[in-house]
């Protein structure tokens, strides 16, 4: 697991390709070295009914939350951290270029014993099936 789940404002789509910014934070994510490739999921939301900030209908956002599993260092998950914040930056030039938009990263880090999973996937990439 990582896992980067994405609230967006529906103003945005008409600002920016969210599906293109997927890829790049999820290239990313993989670019990083610490995460497995198997458990990297991106996913966006857009968020139908949202009032952003003083409610004006040309504020948009894009809030972007983390959910690792634990293991890693501070150091670790802020490298990481700032990575995927450079990327969505660099995306989202267009949008932070106004005063009209608000982004936002999370990171999260999960308990293992509070944890289920059953994934095939990671047997898949690693060879095993």
């Amino acid at each position: 697991m990582p896992h980067l789940s994405i609230e967006y404002s529906p103003g945005l789509e008409v600002r920016a390709d969210v599906s293109g910014l997927c890829r790049a934070l999820h290239a990313a994510m993989a670019a990083a070295g610490i995460f497995p490739l198997a458990g990297i999921r991106v996913r966006a939301y857009r968020a139908d009914h949202c009032i952003v900030a003083d409610g004006l209908p040309q504020n948009d956002f894009f809030a972007m939350t983390l959910s690792v599993g634990a293991g890693r260092t501070k150091a670790e998950l802020k490298a990481v951290g700032d990575g995927i914040f450079r990327a969505a930056q660099a995306a989202l030039a267009g949008p932070l270029s106004t005063p009209h938009f608000a982004l936002s990263l999370e990171i999260r880090v999960i308990d293992p014993e509070l944890s289920w999973k059953d994934t095939p996937i990671h047997a898949r990439l690693a060879g095993k099936q």
